[in-house]
């Protein structure tokens, strides 16, 4: 299929790029990154927290990996200490550091001097750290130059991260029922293991998270890569009239729409700006539209200051149903901007209700799985946009 922004091929094969740079990359480091959760559960349970902190786009993936640890999306599951400390920078890192903690930096392909300097500082006083990428306690080189790709590959790795301490919080209680996590880690609840055995069967786990996302984009490939090129098109039709994209949403989809702002006005070397602003970025305005009349209205009542009938609205919900996201696209579609979607499930009663232009659906039913997909899609779509600029 053809459409404005060329040929579906080209988003078919940004999707196959992914999925053998993911496969890959996990492949090498599955089973360090089991060994690095073990040591990770083990300072949780000394007292230490996890110190987050990025520049840039990367601020992002500190934002979203401090709401993971700290608000679980399995319900059940312990609330452990995390912090984004990228606003006030490596002396914030500095100032409140003990030898317990877990600290995480990071950063574009080609690293980031300042944050490897924190990072080097915080291993000498004790920390585990996480170069990402760079050197620390647990370092990685980047898996491709492309910046897009490698923040993706970043964003499965916490998840990841996430998931598995938990894995070994559980394993200490071998024996007992382990609840939700059941389905995600049949080994457990068995006779107590090894602590080899439980290395290896966690990293065939964290193989399998990665498999499950690279069936997922080929569904994508399959079935919205045309969806993708008509929401890029119709995109670049708004913006060429003056228009801006609107984004919003929750939790870490509220780190994906910052994301995606910050790669529309800040973008990687090569591309050029375009005008966005992420409602979820404004945490006064947040708090206190939320505590004066309610949650329900966070983004209804910035969208009537911001938004213009030229823009695009732009809404991030992994459940299709958050209250505040549905009152929002209600009064975008009121106010004659394009709206957009991305979804998860079935599409919840943003789907069924039609209240987006657009939408783009990641059919699971696990949180993280749906949010790396939506990171791949909403990549591509700013690629695309790009292309067009240029055409």
């Amino acid at each position: 299929m053809t459409t404005a922004c060329g040929t579906t091929a080209r988003v078919e094969e940004g999707l196959a790029l992914r999925n053998r740079l993911c496969e890959t990359f996990f492949a090498r480091e599955a089973d360090r990154l089991a060994a690095a959760c073990r040591e990770m559960s083990e300072r949780f349970l000394r007292g230490g927290r996890l110190l987050a902190i990025g520049r840039g786009p990367y601020a992002t993936d500190a934002q979203h990996v401090s709401v993971e640890f700290v608000h679980p999306v399995i319900v059940g599951k312990r609330a452990l200490p995390a912090l984004d400390l990228s606003a006030g920078g490596t002396r914030w890192l500095s100032a409140i550091l003990r030898p317990d903690d877990i600290v995480m930096g990071f950063g574009p392909p080609s690293g980031d001097r300042e944050i490897s300097a924190a990072l080097d500082s915080a291993q000498a006083l004790g920390a585990m750290t996480f170069a990402l990428p760079g050197r620390g306690s647990y370092s990685v080189g980047a898996a491709t130059d492309q910046p897009f790709i490698h923040q993706e590959i970043l964003e499965i790795l916490y998840h990841t991260l996430w998931e598995t301490v938990h894995v070994f919080f559980e394993r200490r209680e071998l024996g007992h029922d382990v609840g939700n996590a059941g389905f995600l880690y049949p080994f457990l609840g068995r006779d107590r293991q090894s602590s080899s055995q439980a290395i290896a069967d966690t990293a065939a786990s964290i193989r399998m998270k990665v498999a499950d996302d690279s069936a997922l984009r080929d569904q994508v490939a399959r079935d919205d890569a045309d969806v993708l090129c008509d929401v890029a098109r119709a995109m670049r039709v708004r913006l060429n009239r003056g228009g801006k994209v609107i984004l919003f949403g929750n939790g870490g989809s509220a780190t994906d729409a910052n994301d995606w702002a910050i790669d529309c006005v800040a973008p990687p070397p090569g591309y050029r700006p375009i005008p966005a602003i992420s409602l979820s970025l404004e945490p006064a305005n947040v708090t206190a539209i939320a505590n004066d009349v309610g949650s329900d209205l966070i983004f209804l009542r910035q969208l009537v200051a911001h938004a213009r009938a030229v823009d695009v609205a732009v809404a991030f919900s992994t459940s299709g149903g958050s209250r505040n996201i549905v009152i929002a696209l209600e009064e975008a579609r009121k106010r004659g901007l394009l709206t957009v979607a991305l979804l998860g499930y079935d599409g919840g009663e943003i789907g069924r209700r039609g209240l987006a232009d657009l939408t783009l659906i990641v059919r699971s039913d696990y949180i993280p799985r749906i949010q790396e997909i939506h990171a791949s899609m909403y990549h591509i779509v700013r690629e695309l946009l790009e292309g067009m600029a240029h055409a």
